[in-house]
């Protein structure tokens, strides 16, 4: 009875003890288990800072880049805006502006319509004026070259000015002369008739069928010219002698045609040779301004602006070279010109 009392008894005692290492093996547990969270808690503090750090150096990378992206996106939409503002501003490589375009068409147009209607009463003072004049002054025909003169400055003064220089080298009206200009503009023959000298021009013959100014061309005894035909020219040539050698002077536009740029081109010897056969002097003129008003190529347009004529001293042809008096005369022309407008200074033989 003693022994199994004695033997609950030891069993009841190593149970208690098992229980009570068993305890505390669970706090040993328990308590390593919060170490090793004290431990990991401030490293993983650490790296969500870390993280977070970082996450927010990103973005605030990111929206910096967005910001720089946005700018330059901004600068660029800018400078398009700048360089469309200035093209905008800025006149067309192939001219004025389409404003610009209609009014100078509408100012040709009353031009037109202005000339067209002075000719009218004009021309049949001129008829009038025919057989009389063929009577008594077959070659100069003075009475008609006043009328065209009276025309040409009516018809000009209230669309453009005209001022001349060297007035004083014109030779006196009733002094045979060969007159030479640069040719710019179909505005050349009105301002040169601000001169008020009876010069004969020369012309293609197609001009002399224009109705009103082409028969008062007629009537007044310019020179027809078929360019396409070398015995037109020559016979052009010898009517321009025959007309020196009665009194009467002639008008030269020695390029040939209406330069379209405005610069100066090479001159061709033909009006020369005539001055120096007829033994006449040669005046050389420089226009300036007439280009601008109607330039060459576009006659449907016309602009405001101003003519200036510059007369320069005569040259005397008789005696002397042709080709002599021809680079004389080019140089006297370029001389009142810019020298951006002085082109190339060929001679040639034709008219």
């Amino acid at each position: 009875m003693l022994q199994k009392q004695a033997g609950t008894g030891i069993c009841a005692h190593r149970s208690h003890v098992k229980a009570k290492l068993g305890h505390l093996r669970g706090q040993r547990l328990i308590r390593a288990s919060c170490s090793a969270q004290q431990v990991a808690a401030p490293a993983a503090l650490q790296r969500a800072r870390t993280a977070s750090c970082s996450c927010s150096r990103a973005t605030a990378f990111n929206t910096h880049l967005d910001s720089c992206s946005a700018s330059i996106a901004c600068s660029r939409r800018s400078n398009v805006v700048c360089q469309a503002a200035a093209a905008a501003a800025m006149p067309t490589a192939d001219g004025p502006s389409g404003l610009s375009k209609v009014l100078a068409n509408i100012r040709a147009a009353m031009f037109a319509a202005w000339t067209f209607t002075l000719a009218i009463p004009l021309f049949i003072i001129m008829m009038t004026l025919a057989l009389p004049v063929l009577a008594l002054d077959k070659f100069r025909r003075l009475a008609q070259h006043f009328v065209n003169n009276l025309w040409a400055i009516a018809s000009t003064t209230p669309f453009y000015s005209v001022q001349i220089e060297g007035r004083e080298n014109l030779p006196s009206p009733s002094t045979p002369a060969v007159y030479v200009a640069n040719h710019q503009s179909f505005m050349d023959i009105y301002s040169l008739f601000h001169l008020q000298r009876p010069f004969k021009f020369i012309s293609k013959t197609s001009n002399f069928l224009i109705p009103i100014v082409g028969w008062s061309m007629f009537l007044t005894g310019h020179i027809m010219l078929n360019r396409v035909d070398r015995r037109s020219q020559l016979k052009c040539l010898q009517t321009c002698i025959e007309m020196l050698s009665r009194g009467a002077s002639c008008l030269f536009f020695p390029e040939g045609t209406r330069s379209r740029d405005k610069v100066l081109g090479g001159f061709k010897k033909g009006a020369f040779s005539v001055a120096v056969k007829a033994g006449v002097p040669v005046v050389p003129i420089t226009l300036l301004g007439t280009g601008d008003i109607m330039p060459s190529g576009r006659e449907g347009q016309m602009y405001g602006g101003a003519v200036k004529i510059v007369v320069h001293p005569m040259i005397q042809a008789a005696g002397n070279n042709a080709d002599k008096v021809c680079a004389e005369a080019r140089k006297a022309v370029a001389s009142a010109l810019p020298p951006e407008l002085v082109g190339d200074d060929s001679v040639t033989d034709s008219m």
